[in-house]
């Protein structure tokens, strides 16, 4: 039997998502905080411990005037969100803290108050991986998923219906960036960005951000909104260069951090209502789900192009239109965790009927680390 010692009580993302250039990144995060403090019916005061990434925890403290027991900046990538969770989730257990905020912000399209991006030149990516043409995400990523497609048997065709997918979830979803229709023959005609990736199979650009209120599961009736218990968790890390994975078609650190979760949680697979699994590109769902088991070795593909992943599907993945047609500021982790909160709340716009049990699975770096989070409705797991 699993209990969860500590439940969200509040979530909230930004006010407007898309572009925001009249904000900078830090006031970001102070309006998805003050939106989540809100949102759990707490003043600023009440917060004594803060987690984020983009920002460092001090700078976040001070520009809301916040006096810490407990910060974490970890920073992995997109999946730091994920690793916070986990990290107030032991904080929380062993007393350092009551109260945790965690707080993510991105100018990833205006560009306002936001610090660049790319490897420095001195670093094992900057020395190894760049003088041969990795310059980033959209390079970087291509080099996995094409011995994936190769290793596996997975379509092009297949590919782009994960873009395709994604889609009819955010045509329900009114906050989503993109919200028209599209087919698998528009997503392969699309402009190519990095083969095999075309423009629909890569994440969208944008403004926004997102926090969260964790307390003790003891606490969290006390609260205006319907809880949210943390069942399981995990994490790990892989390698700082893609060339260096031990397998390019399947991520440890996925494997890792997924396999933890469930253990901890003490769910099966067929437990599961509601999954989220990061996409800033398309094929992290097809590696998402064959490393968490959700599917066989090369069956990823045929299962998302089978339309079981999309609206009325068996297994519901990314309802709220992910990183492809939903929004994408940078670090993708916490806008699929806000999703998870939603469903689980049953307030979620494209909602699944009696959410139980929700995953939320993501991506750090290119492939470089992973962090998985089990929720669920009911605070005890028989």
């Amino acid at each position: 039997m699993a209990r969860a010692k500590v439940a969200i009580v509040g979530a909230a993302e930004t006010t407007e998502l898309g572009k925001i250039p009249g904000m900078s990144q830090i006031q970001l995060h102070a309006d998805a905080a003050l939106n989540a403090i809100e949102d759990a019916g707490l003043k600023l005061t009440d917060i004594d411990g803060v987690a984020t990434a983009g920002e460092s925890p001090t700078a976040i403290a001070h520009y809301l005037g916040i006096a810490p027991n407990w910060v974490d900046g970890t920073a992995v990538g997109g999946c730091s969100f994920m690793l916070h969770v986990r990290h107030a989730m032991a904080a929380i257990e062993s007393g350092l803290c009551q109260t945790v905020l965690i707080t993510h912000g991105e100018s990833g399209r205006s560009q306002v108050g936001r610090a660049g991006w790319g490897s420095a030149p001195a670093s094992l990516a900057g020395q190894f991986e760049a003088p041969y043409g990795g310059m980033g995400p959209t390079t970087t990523f291509t080099l996995p998923v094409l011995r994936f497609l190769k290793d596996t048997g997975t379509t092009q065709e297949q590919l782009a219906s994960v873009a395709v997918s994604q889609r009819q979830w955010a045509t329900l979803n009114p906050r989503a960036t993109l919200q028209t229709p599209t087919t698998v023959d528009e997503v392969l005609a699309d402009r190519m960005i990095a083969y095999p990736f075309t423009k629909s199979m890569c994440c969208l650009v944008t403004d926004g951000g997102g926090a969260l209120i964790l307390v003790a599961a003891e606490r969290a009736k006390d609260f205006p909104q319907k809880p949210v218990y943390l069942l399981g968790s995990g994490e790990s890390t892989e390698t700082p260069m893609i060339s260096q994975m031990i397998d390019l078609t399947s991520s440890r650190a996925f494997k890792m951090a997924g396999a933890r979760a469930f253990l901890t949680a003490g769910i099966e697979h067929k437990d599961v209502d509601h999954l989220m699994i990061y996409d800033a590109f398309a094929h992290l769902p097809l590696y998402g789900l064959e490393d968490l088991g959700f599917c066989q070795r090369g069956e990823a593909g045929a299962l998302i192009e089978s339309g079981a992943t999309a609206p009325g599907g068996s297994l519901p993945l990314n309802t709220n239109g992910g990183g492809l047609s939903y929004m994408h500021s940078g670090m993708y982790g916490m806008y699929a965790l806000q999703e998870s909160v939603r469903q689980v709340r049953g307030t979620a716009a494209a909602q699944i009927d009696d959410v139980e049990i929700s995953v939320c699975h993501g991506v750090g770096g290119m492939f470089a680390a992973s962090g998985t989070i089990v929720m669920s409705a009911s605070p005890v797991r028989v």
